[in-house]
Formats: structure tokens, C-alpha cells, sequence
């Protein structure tokens, strides 16, 4: 049986929409198809003549080069994924910006959950570094980059950063089978908890991209505090056995006990702790296969 449907509306529509709910954005643009949100505003930082004012949000119903994490393909057709990136300023020292990931990731689980009923918002997690759980299965992937702006050349230790998103709206039952593992899709979501479906697409982009602009700046003015703790609060591996992969090779394996404040994986091996950096690693669970 087909999933609750739940329909983006055209293009124009969107943006006029979020630009509405979302005014300290000072760009905000929703196309029918592009290559990458995440490479556009790449290059839209990049460019000497570039808007210099932020934040950005550039989103599409469908991406023809959508990016994942180390690279990987983003599978999507159009209008089964609600798609979207976003550009910030941040000023900070260069060894911090690994940290990103698991700050935009968190960032991105708290704010869907503020969407869902307390009795619920426990379902939905954050598997390090950057994918969004429903249960057991994956909802959405999120890709953090970092690029120098034209302008950055005027501070050191400013960059600007995008962060992506793709949240599966349907289909989740073809792509477990596709790829041999459970997926779910927002659709699940509303047709388990019907409140949910009060809420329009425009209202999960702008909570996202709220949140993560609330928490680029906490983190440029404040540093990093309890980081460690407030995962705690999110996080799907607490406590599971993971192997930790590279390029299809398993290269550890331990119980997973949350980050350090690098934003690291803590994986426990008898009496060792092993810190498992952002980078080309997936974690896959033992218990419960390629998560």
C-alpha cells in the first residue's frame, strides 16, 4: 500500500512561501531541476561579483547531480524528495570545521523533531555523522561543505558554509528494496502520526533551515560547548556495535559511546576508545546490517 501522499507545491509558489516565513534569509530561491543545490551555492560563494549578504537557501524538485557523503550519487526523481541546501557565514578556526557535520546534523534532527508530538519526536535520530533515522530506517542525508568566498580573503578564519538536505517524501518501499535496507519517507511519518500532516513542506524546509542558522551562530559566538551532551540527546548509535568501513574494508570495531567535543565518533573496544573521524567512513551496525 502507498505511503500518505505529500505533494510539493509548483516552484513559485515555494518560494514565495518560504520567503515569507523565512525574512532574515536574504536570498531564497526554488527551482523545478538543477545539477546540485549544494555545488550551485558553491560556486555562487566563490564568484567575485556574488550576493554577499547571507544566509542563502536554494532548493529543487529534482537534482540531476545530487551530492551525498564521500560523494555518493543522491538517488531521487522528481518530486519524491524534498530538497534544499543552505549557505551561511561562519567565522572560526580552521581544525573546527570537521565539528560542522554533527552540528548541522543535530541541528537538522532537533528542529523535524519540534514538528513532531513529544510522545513521538524519540523516533527520530541522528546516526553519525549525518543521517536522519525514523525508527530504523534512514529518512534523510545531509551533506555539510565548507568553501572560501571571494571575500574571505579579507579574514582569515571566515568561510561559508553549505549544508544539504534530502528527506525522502515517498517511495520508501522501493528504495529498501533497491538497496537492501530500510528506508523510510515522510508519507510513513504522517500516515503514523496523522498530526504531522498539518504541517505543509514549506514549514519543514523553514524549521531546518532555522534551525541550522540558530546554530552556525551559536557556535560562531559561543564556541562549542557541552557538544558531547547534546548529542546525547539525538543520537541512534548510543551504545550499539558498529563496525566502522573505509572504502568497503572494515577498519574498526567497537561499541559506539557517543562524540568528543571534535565532533568524533567514540567507538569502545575492550578498554580502548577510539576516535573515528568525519571523513570517508560509513558505520554500519552488526546487529541490524548496512544501516
Amino acid at each position: 500500500m502507498d505511503s500518505y501522499a505529500f505533494d510539493l507545491p509548483d516552484p513559485a509558489q515555494m518560494q514565495q512561501r518560504l520567503s515569507a516565513i523565512l525574512p532574515r534569509f536574504a536570498q531564497i530561491r526554488w527551482v523545478r531541476q538543477t545539477g546540485s543545490t549544494n555545488h550551485d551555492l558553491i560556486e555562487q560563494a566563490r564568484a567575485p561579483q556574488g550576493r554577499l549578504l547571507k544566509p542563502w537557501l536554494l532548493g529543487a524538485h529534482h537534482q540531476t547531480h545530487g551530492q551525498g557523503r564521500a560523494g555518493r550519487q543522491w538517488d531521487n526523481a522528481p518530486g519524491t524528495q524534498l530538497m534544499f541546501s543552505c549557505a551561511f557565514d561562519v567565522f572560526l578556526p580552521s581544525f573546527r570545521l570537521p565539528t560542522l557535520s554533527v552540528v548541522t546534523g543535530m541541528a537538522a534532527c532537533q528542529g523535524l523533531r519540534s514538528l513532531l508530538p513529544a510522545q513521538q519526536a524519540h523516533q527520530l535520530s541522528l546516526k553519525w555523522p549525518n543521517d536522519l533515522m525514523w525508527g530504523h530506517a534512514k529518512l534523510a542525508g545531509i551533506l555539510t561543505q565548507v568553501t572560501r568566498a571571494h571575500a574571505s580573503q579579507f579574514a582569515k578564519d571566515h568561510y561559508v558554509v553549505i549544508v544539504g538536505i534530502g528527506i525522502n517524501l515517498q517511495q520508501a518501499q522501493m528504495l529498501s528494496e533497491k538497496y537492501q535496507r530500510p528506508i523510510a519517507d515522510w508519507g510513513q511519518i504522517c500516515e503514523a502520526v496523522p498530526e504531522v500532516r498539518s504541517h505543509p513542506p514549506e514549514r519543514l524546509v523553514a524549521t531546518i533551515a532555522h534551525q541550522w542558522w540558530q546554530a552556525l551562530n551559536e557556535v560562531t559566538t559561543h564556541g562549542f560547548k557541552a557538544l558531547s551532551s547534546r548529542y546525547e540527546q539525538v543520537d541512534y548509535l548510543s551504545q550499539i556495535p558498529v563496525n566502522i568501513t573505509d572504502e568497503g574494508l572494515i577498519v574498526n570495531q567497537g561499541i559506539a559511546v557517543g562524540i568528543n567535543d571534535q565532533g568524533q565518533l567514540l567507538v569502545q573496544s575492550g578498554a580502548d576508545t577510539q576516535a573515528i573521524s568525519v571523513g570517508d567512513v560509513s558505520v554500519r551496525l552488526q546487529a541490524q546490517d548496512n544501516l
